[in-house]
């Protein structure tokens, strides 16, 4: 039985009023956004002006347009000494907060001490036309301008469109919101929701053959050759021969992002001396012109020209020819490229497009509004936050607009992906936006992870997560978000055909990759991923993308190691169960259901063909019967599970402790010390194991000359009797001899155990 989480940290199920799950208001039918709160906006879009007239004492003007609806107000840029100026911005105006009636549009002149006005207009709400989506976007209106009293002037026209509509619009994303009033200038754009692909990766292998004919500097003594490859930021070396025609055969693996930029450069070292090596040739080769591969057929092997740089006074003279190195080398494309723990892993379609599977379905996310989100900085004495919220799955990610300066805010926006495989997960984080306090660092809230093969088809599960991170004084709830999340399945047959075919794909299996290359190139492929992503305007920072990839997950802690062991243990209950119950049933401790064991045992071993059937009825009765308690909601992060909420400081402080460790001698003493102690217990479950195993096998090992006898004759005599004794009666005969009435039994130890626990190790031959 699931342990029962404390209210705080359990997940809520909600019913916002959304159209997906039939609660609907008004035209909600038609609306484009189906798992989100519709939000009603009005839309200004100033595209340009003309002919305005001059303010300054030289006749031109700089002008600059004013947006006001009620106590907000937006701003356009402005031109210098511009009569014609365009502008091209939209502003979205919130109508949930606003009381206003009208909206004026206002054309100034930037001066130096008060700016002056040129002239305006303004729109009744009531006769504002609506629109939506998949209607074609309004066209823009020349306007005459008006003076204060509400009269036209002569000269200056503005071109705008102004709409009412809803987050479903085309011009959301980009429009100023009047929820980030507080926000101008550049800051508009660190803001702003933005739709995200990761670069698509490859693995990079390189098969280090042979080179011939190295020419040393001191051509007295035989080179000690290794050849060195690097792309990019990540090198890779070969062990060290001592040949001048040296031949390794070794492959190394990189990783790649498309577009390529980064050239491949192997280079041969001679080690000269301790940490000194002399190149005695390079190499570069640009990746385009690499061949790609899609399965486990050899690429041609090739030989390439090794060149060699030397500086003659100053300047560098090169070298046509100094040797030639063998290589073969290619681009992989039918390995998926894992960025993520495999567990948990968005996608698993190799990198080549070819090898793509057809979709099966889609997933749709509504991130709707999050409540009582940790303040995450201070204005005027009192907590807020500027919350945005990150979902990734697949190549796409996606960035919701930020909030500023809520800790109840409220997206409502809605996002789509392709499913190829119904076994992967998404990931949603809530992250605090440092642009504008906090040093320029993202601040994490906390995430939450859904397993989309928990998810049934076509139904729309809308829940309010928790959002709970692992903080220096213990765990802590950051809030909570609201989720809409809806898994629409195309093709039912492809989706059951899925989960008989390998979880990644086929070059995994017929080339495997090492564990350590997998840590390794996962390692580099999430430094690409972060550095790509964090080019984009807005930038997805480095600590936003570490977070939801889990950088780091594999660091050893004691908290994790405590919840690996329980999980093992609760997965192994069950078979504790049945061992407990049949240890029961030889005990005689209800004598009822033993004589009825017996009888389903004498059926049985009398018509063995029923024991299979039996066994898989028996799994499905027991299906059937667990199918009350089947989960109703999707999962979510597990306190107890993680171990998190009984882990003490000194725990939290080693976790939290970065890798390689920063702390004093007397800390890491102590800890090496308590490392000592769990580790000296593993060692000796480890060696008992290895105690049980080596008995095994002195069995006939002659090791212990007269219990191999021993063991032997019984051996010689066994294989007489059950010659000549019916199969099915020994079978019954072994069972009724385990289940034997107590009064039967004895309190000392059987035969067999006194004789297997008199047999030699080779534990007594260890230091």
């Amino acid at each position: 039985m699931k342990p029962v989480l404390p209210e705080e940290f359990s997940l809520k199920e909600t019913s916002p009023k959304i159209a997906g799950s039939r609660i609907m208001m008004g035209d909600k039918l038609t609306y484009t956004y189906d798992l989100v709160e519709q939000m009603e906006y009005l839309y200004v879009r100033v595209v340009k002006a003309r002919e305005l007239p001059g303010k300054d004492v030289t006749g031109s003007c700089d002008p600059y347009v004013e947006v006001k609806m009620g106590n907000y107000k937006g701003v356009t840029r402005h031109f210098e000494k511009k009569s014609n100026p365009e502008w091209n911005q939209i502003f979205a105006f919130s109508q949930e907060r606003l009381q206003a009636s009208f909206v004026e549009i206002v054309v100034k002149d930037k001066d130096v001490v008060l700016d002056d006005f040129i002239g305006r207009i303004q729109f009744d709400l009531s006769e504002v036309p609506r629109r939506a989506p998949p209607d074609s976007p309004l066209a823009p209106q020349w306007y005459r301008l008006e003076d204060k009293k509400g009269e036209k002037i002569k000269k200056g026209e503005i071109m705008l469109a102004i709409w009412k509509g809803t987050q479903a619009d085309e011009a959301f994303s980009e429009a100023w919101h009047s929820d980030a009033a507080s926000v101008s200038g550049e800051g508009i754009t660190k803001i702003r929701g933005k739709v995200y692909l990761a670069p698509k990766l490859w693995y990079v292998r390189v098969n280090v053959i042979e080179c011939q004919d190295l020419v040393p500097s001191d051509k007295a003594r035989i080179p000690e050759v290794a050849v060195r490859v690097i792309l990019g930021n990540h090198a890779q070396k070969t062990r060290i021969l001592k040949s001048v025609s040296a031949m390794w055969n070794e492959d190394l693996l990189f990783v790649t992002a498309e577009p390529f930029e980064d050239p491949l450069v192997i280079s041969v070292e001679d080690r000269i001396g301790a940490n000194k090596d002399e190149i005695l040739g390079k190499c570069v080769l640009p990746l385009h012109t690499i061949p790609r591969r899609f399965d486990n057929k050899a690429v041609p092997a090739r030989w390439h020209n090794l060149e060699k740089h030397t500086i003659i006074e100053g300047e560098k003279k090169e070298i046509k020819f100094a040797s030639k190195i063998h290589l073969r080398i290619c681009l992989e494309g039918g390995y998926h490229v894992l960025d993520e723990a495999t567990h948990y892993s968005s996608d698993l379609r190799p990198t080549a497009r070819p090898l793509w599977r057809s979709s099966i379905g889609l997933l749709e996310l509504g991130i709707i509004s999050a409540t009582g989100l940790s303040p995450m900085r201070t204005i005027d004495g009192r907590g807020t936050t500027d919350a945005f919220c990150v979902a990734k799955y697949g190549q796409k990610w996606v960035r919701t607009r930020t909030i500023i300066d809520c800790g109840t805010p409220k997206w409502n926006e809605q996002y789509s992906w392709e499913v190829f495989d119904p076994c992967t997960v998404i990931t949603i984080g809530v992250f605090h936006n440092g642009h504008f306090h906090g040093g320029g660092k993202d601040s994490r809230i906390g995430k939450v992870r859904i397993r989309l093969s928990t998810l049934e088809s076509d139904r729309v599960y809308t829940h309010s997560y928790p959002l709970i991170v692992l903080q220096p004084s213990g765990v802590k709830k950051m809030g909570e978000i609201q989720l809409a999340v809806r898994f629409s399945c195309t093709s039912f047959f492809n989706m059951l055909y899925k989960y008989s075919q390998p979880l990644l794909p086929k070059m995994h299996y017929v080339h495997p990759l090492s564990i350590i290359q997998i840590d390794m190139l996962r390692y580099h492929a999430n430094q690409i991923v972060s550095a790509r992503l964090g080019r984009a305007e807005p930038p997805l920072k480095k600590e936003v993308v570490e977070y939801l990839l889990d950088v780091g997950i594999n660091i050893w802690s004691v908290r994790k190691s405590k919840a690996n062991f329980h999980r093992i243990m609760f997965v192994m209950s069950s078979v504790i169960a049945i061992g407990t119950w049949f240890d029961q049933i030889c005990q005689w401790k209800n004598p009822i259901t033993t004589i009825l064991v017996h009888f389903l045992f004498i059926i049985l071993v009398l018509y063995p063909e029923l024991i299979l059937p039996t066994i898989f009825l028996y799994l499905f009765v027991i299906g059937i019967w667990y199918y009350r308690w089947k989960p109703r909601h999707p999962p979510h992060m597990d306190i107890k599970l993680s171990h998190a909420h009984a882990i003490g400081p000194d725990d939290l402080d080693e976790e939290f402790d970065p890798f390689p460790t920063t702390k004093g001698s007397d800390i890491v003493r102590r800890r090496y010390d308590r490392l000592r102690s769990i580790a000296g217990r593993i060692q000796t479950v480890v060696g008992d194991m290895a105690t049980q195993l080596e008995r095994f096998h002195s069995l006939l090992s002659w090791r212990d000359p007269r219990a191999t006898a021993l063991f032997m004759t019984f051996c010689l005599f066994a294989a007489m009797a059950l010659y000549v004794t019916p199969f099915q009666v020994v079978v019954l005969f072994t069972g009724f001899y385990v289940m034997r009435h107590p009064r039967l039994r004895s309190k000392l130890p059987a035969l067999p155990f006194n004789f297997f626990r008199r047999l030699p190790a080779r534990s007594d031959c260890m230091l």
